[in-house]
């Protein structure tokens, strides 16, 4: 896990203005979060580079009965300035797609710092594989930004009572395009290392013969793991598979902190 340097100190050093940056170098600023701060009245932390689209869920949460308050700021970075400054929120929404690129890494940070915030993120776009990238996040909540408000408040009230709320795909007549292709690693796929190799193989035609002399072992035992995967991902064939993963980006080594996937 990817943790952001965070000091737990009674005096905080100078923090970089928010908007100073929008990608997250491998050495990253000393962020200090004061663990003896005083308990904050609870308010939401939005967390969306659209300002539109931010600004309007900020005033609609604001008006929500167990928040105080709700701020919105556009990046990861400046997220992780606000919680230092004002304490850890008691919900943050996020956005799926950041400018600042691998969020599903900066919500593992965000709850390493903050781990009593609840989360609960959001997208336009509607595959099942974004859903699937954020619960392995530890993420407590997703929602569609096509929901009504309704939905949406009944989310955030799921979210903040401590439970779970997760919308799947879609009907297509509601569906937006997929914008990107939605990066899911292996483990988030519940695979080991080596299926992820076998199944980015499988996605590129190749047959299990292919595989064997690639990766240098016997086509036994590539069948065998060809049969887990299709198991794993709860479909009958390879057909099914393409399907099923089509708008997936397979990482089969991790993306740097702070890549930014073209958008």
């Amino acid at each position: 896990m990817r943790l952001y340097a965070v000091a737990f100190s009674a005096t905080a050093p100078h923090l970089p203005a928010p908007g100073a940056g929008r990608s997250f170098p491998q050495e990253a600023p000393l962020i200090a979060y004061d663990a003896h701060h005083p308990p904050q009245a609870p308010y939401a932390l939005v967390v969306d580079d659209h300002p539109l689209v931010a600004r309007g869920m900020n005033e609609f949460l604001r008006l929500h009965k167990k928040l105080s308050d709700a701020v919105c700021v556009g990046t990861a970075q400046d997220a992780l300035i606000t919680i230092a400054g004002r304490g850890a929120p008691a919900l943050a929404l996020v956005d799926f797609w950041l400018a600042d690129g691998a969020t599903t890494h900066f919500i593992r940070d965000l709850l390493a710092l903050a781990p009593r915030t609840r989360v609960l993120m959001v997208s336009g776009d509607s595959h099942g594989a974004i859903v699937t990238k954020v619960r392995s996040s530890g993420a407590h909540g997703f929602v569609h930004k096509q929901q009504s408000p309704e939905v949406f408040t009944a989310a955030v009230d799921a979210v903040l009572a401590g439970g779970t709320w997760f919308d799947g795909e879609l009907p297509a007549t509601e569906a937006a395009p997929l914008s990107r292709e939605v990066p899911l690693s292996p483990a988030d796929l519940g695979l080991t290392t080596r299926q992820g190799q076998i199944l980015a193989c499988i996605l590129e035609g190749q047959p299990n013969r292919q595989i064997a002399e690639a990766l240098s072992v016997s086509e036994h035992t590539i069948k065998e793991h060809v049969t887990a995967i299709l198991a794993r991902l709860d479909v009958r064939n390879r057909v099914e598979a393409i399907t099923k993963l089509r708008g997936v980006r397979l990482e089969t080594v991790p993306q740097p902190y702070g890549s930014n996937p073209a958008r």
